[in-house]
């Protein structure tokens, strides 16, 4: 680890891994409001004259929402809810889907899916035929680019060597096992359902049943030490995936560990594991391509460098969020949580609880939120294209993240230092709007 780091570490406002996916900001609110859902769509509101000139729209993803776990873990704040592989609504929870797919058609219509990604929740509950009807009615309502990335997140407490293999007999190309640890101790801690066992058979089945897969872990877990993680790495890395997800653990609001916060990793500590986690990576043949995702030459996750990139995103499901672009602006949407009210609404024509237009101002610091997660960052041209906004918009934020050494930068190309990688947040928020 570089000195700077370790002299430094104490002042930090997090590490470069704390942001978690756009696919996954389903958060809960710190004072639960009763949600309403906004007007139906008005695609004429959206294409009328504004002050963004794109021009071109960026590509196109979808997200679906899958809500349900056997068990809430102590450090989520998604939209997840306890239920039981029996109880699950599978059925009325598909058909919701697709109405609130079709409901949204004329927000994307002409524009074809590069990526799906099915999160939650627990996705690997739903069964092989529920999935396999998921898709179809998917592509029975947008057109799926050839060779469409399309990822199922799964859990180890789910595994069943025939569900995965059926899982891509329906059409899933890429599984997401949530592993979080090898370690039993560590996962009882997490609040998981499965043990390292069923971890190890989970993460060797996906090898054999997928051509890529993605393994997660979790690091900075209470009572970790540098010589837990290695064995974590070590074990993780035995197993050969083509991509390996590792986040830093953090204590988010409503949660079990934000109400009872159990012993933290210090600073110091969580940035050597870091510094660990890369090494050891480097060692196996995988590039770390983002903060947290390290990958193989050609594994990168295609649906996540959509996101980092600023791409489109459509999300349907309870509690997903979504991106669109327009012509003359970028619209944020979010579905209402509740499963229940989702179904009923949904089904009912409209289950959109927030719809709003990304202010003039924000678009720079949105951007940056994203694509400066990148190592390789972005090519300038793509913040023009992205955001409909000239450069001059970023030019004094770009002179002073250069000056404080946490970018580097030619005629072509931005990309965080290593210094800026390892102070994302401080690099990130040079490019939020004054305050008003």
């Amino acid at each position: 680890m570089l000195e700077y780091q370790k002299s430094s570490a104490a002042q930090r406002i997090c590490l470069a891994s704390r942001f978690r996916l756009p696919t996954m900001i389903n958060v809960q609110p710190d004072t639960p409001q009763p949600e309403v859902p906004v007007p139906p769509y008005d695609i004429q509101q959206y294409m009328r004259p504004g002050t963004l000139q794109l021009g071109s729209l960026p590509p196109l993803s979808l997200y679906v929402h899958l809500p349900w776990c056997l068990k809430k873990c102590p450090y989520c704040d998604f939209n997840s809810h306890e239920m039981r592989a029996a109880e699950l609504p599978q059925q009325r929870y598909i058909d919701a889907l697709m109405a609130d797919l079709e409901a949204a058609l004329p927000l994307v219509w002409g524009r074809a899916i590069h990526s799906v990604f099915i999160g939650g929740g627990t996705p690997s509950l739903f069964s092989p035929q529920a999935i396999d009807d998921l898709l179809a009615g998917i592509r029975a309502r947008v057109p799926l680019r050839p060779g469409c990335e399309i990822t199922l997140e799964a859990n180890p407490g789910t595994f069943e060597k025939d569900r995965f293999r059926a899982f891509r007999a329906a059409g899933i190309t890429r599984l997401s096992v949530g592993v979080q640890s090898f370690n039993d101790d560590f996962l009882k801690r997490l609040g998981r359902v499965h043990d390292r066992a069923q971890a190890l058979a989970a993460v060797q089945e996906a090898a054999q049943a997928f051509d890529t897969f993605n393994l997660d872990l979790m690091y900075a877990l209470p009572g970790q030490t540098l010589d837990d993680l290695r064995q974590d790495v070590v074990t993780a890395l035995s197993l050969q995936p083509p991509h390996l997800s590792i986040y830093h653990l953090t204590i988010e609001p409503n949660t079990f560990f934000a109400k009872y916060p159990p012993p933290a990793v210090d600073d110091d500590t969580a940035a050597d594991m870091l510094d660990l986690i890369t090494v050891m990576t480097a060692q196996h043949g995988l590039q770390r391509y983002e903060v947290s995702a390290f990958a193989r030459a050609g594994q990168a996750c295609a649906h996540n460098l959509n996101y980092w990139r600023f791409g489109d995103y459509l999300g349907i499901g309870a509690g997903a969020h979504g991106k669109l672009s327009f012509a003359h602006r970028v619209l944020r949407q979010v579905r209402l949580r509740d499963p229940a009210r989702y179904m009923a609404q949904a089904l009912a024509g409209n289950a959109v609880a927030q719809s709003d237009e990304v202010s003039r101002a924000d678009l720079p610091f949105e951007f940056m939120l994203n694509a400066l997660r990148l190592a390789d960052g972005f090519d300038l041209t793509l913040f023009t294209e992205r955001t409909g906004l000239p450069m001059t918009a970023i030019a004094g934020a770009l002179d002073t993240a250069e000056r404080q050494r946490l970018l580097q930068r030619d005629l072509q190309q931005v990309r965080p230092s290593a210094r800026g990688f390892d102070f994302l947040n401080d690099l990130q928020s040079l490019f939020l709007p004054p305050l008003r």
